[in-house]
């Protein structure tokens, strides 16, 4: 969220005209922050149906600079390092160590071992005893293809993740998973820096501003594209096909 809104705070805001016809006022480099960071959303409301034997935590800030852990799950049946994918409208291929969207290679998988790797380190040493955290990958996406070799992390949908956790076998007693959520709660298990510095509630709410002005502003594209359509009627022909390449272009960038 923070960085998507410092690249839409160097986006100039959209004039009247640009407002009326519902142009996007989101900017083109802050698009796949944007995505990432509704595909996170979408995911973490996955795991928090979960239930009350597991602890959930979104954005785990890890190491020494400004990355992440998209979501650290705690629960009877294991702890888990999840890394979210947003590739809505696209179809993506998995097998062995390939992520693959479309022609186009992706470290995800090679990403997610990493992270789940990190994870395993950091919160065994806080633990004091050895806990496996196993990576997991879950993917947004029109359609998920899986080779005939197994994917080097499991790969999962959001709609799959909440029930292939909970059918695991349990591993972890209640004391255990209430010790290891105490520890997987401290910023410090996971980051150098122990102290909370981001405003958090003001980055959320920004977001959420942002949210709506994109939301409202496709919805005013489809209005206004409408409206064109219908009142094509009656009109010159010259007019027609002005008003028809203007309705194509509101409802393409819809």
């Amino acid at each position: 969220m923070q960085r998507c809104l410092e690249l839409q705070s160097a986006h100039p805001p959209r004039t009247t005209a640009q407002r009326f016809w519902g142009v996007d006022p989101l900017a083109p480099a802050a698009r796949s922050w944007f995505k990432g960071v509704q595909g996170e959303q979408r995911i973490g409301r996955e795991l928090e149906l979960l239930g009350s034997e597991f602890t959930v935590l979104h954005a785990v800030p890890i190491g020494r600079g400004e990355a992440d852990v998209d979501h650290i799950v705690v629960g009877p049946t294991g702890v888990f390092s999840i890394n979210s994918k947003n590739h809505s409208g696209q179809r993506v291929f998995v097998g062995g160590g390939s992520f693959i969207i479309g022609s186009q290679r992706t470290p995800h998988i090679r990403n997610s071992l990493s992270e789940g790797k990190r994870a395993t380190k950091l919160l065994s040493d806080a633990a004091s005893c050895p806990i496996l955290v196993q990576p997991l990958l879950v993917v947004i996406a029109d359609q998920v293809k899986r080779g005939s070799t197994a994917s080097s992390v499991v790969v999962l949908t959001p709609g799959s993740v909440r029930r292939w956790i909970l059918d695991l076998p349990r591993i972890h007693s209640v004391e255990a998973v209430r010790y290891l959520s105490m520890i997987a709660e401290d910023r410090a298990t996971w980051h150098t820096d122990a102290v909370v510095r981001t405003d958090t509630l003001r980055i959320t709410q920004g977001f959420d501003r942002l949210e709506r002005e994109v939301n409202a502003a496709r919805q005013r594209r489809r209005t206004m594209a409408s409206a064109i359509l219908l009142g094509v009627i009656g009109l010159p022909i010259a007019a027609l096909g002005v008003l028809s390449a203007m309705a194509r272009i509101l409802l393409g960038v819809g």
